[in-house]
């Protein structure tokens, strides 16, 4: 639904500059087992349905408002997939606005509703087959599209360790 009143007053103390920014994201998959990404017709990349998690909310309530506003399909979250964020989730959209995603991703099931976006910046929604999948505007990793993943997956650097020995 757009930028929500706590998202724009800190815009309006900052401007463009970087924020971080809690998220989720959702994959939704249909009877075939295709994976439902989100288009906003801009300069941006394809999606997940995702968003901002709003003060006060859990991320699985945030996830459930926003698939539904993105989407028109009420979820249920069944799985915890993965987290992420640090530079390789910084984005910059076409208006400028700077940010830096922590984004939780959930496995959902879709429990009642019709696919037709309630939030207007969604221009197109389809699913795509796992190894079909669209160029997307952050760098999941394929391991989180996969329906057998049992395990949940996080980012990992080695030089994170080796940073640490450098501060000593």
């Amino acid at each position: 639904m757009g930028m929500s009143g706590y998202y724009r007053k800190l815009r309006d103390q900052v401007g463009n500059e970087l924020i971080f920014v809690p998220s989720v994201a959702g994959i939704v998959r249909n009877e075939a087992g295709e994976i439902l990404f989100q288009n906003k017709d801009t300069e941006e990349n394809w999606s997940l349905p995702a968003g901002a998690i709003e003060p006060g909310e859990a991320p699985a309530e945030a996830l459930v408002r926003e698939v539904w506003e993105e989407t028109g399909l009420h979820v249920i979250p069944k799985k915890l997939l993965g987290v992420f964020g640090g530079k390789d989730f910084r984005y910059q959209y076409p208006d400028g606005n700077k940010v830096e995603y922590n984004v939780v991703v959930f496995e959902c099931e879709v429990h009642s509703g019709d696919l037709n976006p309630i939030d207007p910046e969604t221009f197109e929604l389809r699913y795509f087959k796992s190894n079909e999948r669209p160029e997307l505007a952050l760098p999941y990793p394929p391991s989180i599209f996969e329906e057998s993943s049992d395990c949940v997956s996080f980012q990992w650097n080695e030089e994170w360790l080796d940073n640490l020995k450098i501060h000593k």
